[in-house]
C-alpha cells in the first residue's frame, strides 16, 4: 500500500504549488496528474491550460471530472510511482452539479463520499505515493444559500475521511505549510 498525503488550505493558499513540487521531488518525471477541473468558460480553459504548460512535460494527465477511481483503473500503462490529484474541491462540486436540485443534505454528503471511499480503496491497492489536494471550508461563515452550505458539508465530511487515511495531512496559509500529522 502507497502513502497518502492530504494538502489543504484555503483558495490560494499554494497547496497546487507545494504538490507539483513535492510529486517532482518523489517522481521526477514519473508522475500522474489527475485533474478534476472542467472548462466551463473562457476563463477556466486559460487557467487549465496554463496549469497544463507549467507542468513538467513527462508527467501524463488524466482528466476525469467524476469517478476519478474508476477512471484511474482504466488506465493502460502501468502507475507510476506518484500521483497528484488535484483536486477534491472540484470534484465535490461536480458531484454535487450532478445531483437534483432537491436532494437532501444526507444524499449529497453520501454521493462525495462514494468519490472517496472509492478513490481510497483505489489508493490502498496501489504502491504509489499519493499527493491529494483539498480546500479547506470549515474556517469560514456559514452560506447564506443551500448549494453552498450542501458543499460545505459534504466537502468538509470528505476531508475528515481523507485526513483520517493520510498518513500526513499539511495545511498551508499563505505558502506555508503546518504539518498535522
Amino acid at each position: 500500500m502507497g502513502r497518502l498525503i492530504l494538502l489543504l488550505g484555503g483558495a490560494r493558499s499554494g497547496k497546487s504549488t507545494l504538490a507539483e513540487r513535492m510529486a517532482k521531488e518523489l517522481g521526477g518525471d514519473q508522475v500522474l496528474f489527475v485533474a478534476t477541473a472542467q472548462a466551463g468558460d473562457d476563463e477556466m480553459r486559460a487557467r487549465i491550460a496554463a496549469h497544463q504548460q507549467a507542468r513538467p512535460a513527462g508527467w501524463r494527465t488524466l482528466e476525469a471530472p467524476l469517478q476519478v477511481a474508476e477512471q484511474l483503473r482504466r488506465v493502460d500503462d502501468p502507475l507510476p510511482p506518484v500521483i497528484v490529484l488535484d483536486c477534491i474541491t472540484l470534484l465535490a462540486s461536480n458531484v454535487l452539479l450532478a445531483l437534483p436540485d432537491e436532494c437532501s443534505t444526507a444524499d449529497a454528503t453520501s454521493a462525495v463520499l462514494g468519490e472517496i471511499d472509492a478513490l481510497l480503496s483505489f489508493q490502498q491497492s496501489t504502491a504509489a505515493t499519493w499527493i491529494v489536494v483539498t480546500n479547506e471550508v470549515g474556517m469560514g461563515v456559514v452560506p447564506p444559500y443551500r448549494l453552498g452550505r450542501l458543499y460545505r458539508d459534504a466537502l468538509g465530511a470528505a476531508n475528515q475521511k481523507l485526513a483520517q487515511a493520510a498518513d500526513e495531512v499539511l495545511l498551508l496559509v499563505a505558502g506555508l505549510p503546518w504539518r498535522l500529522r
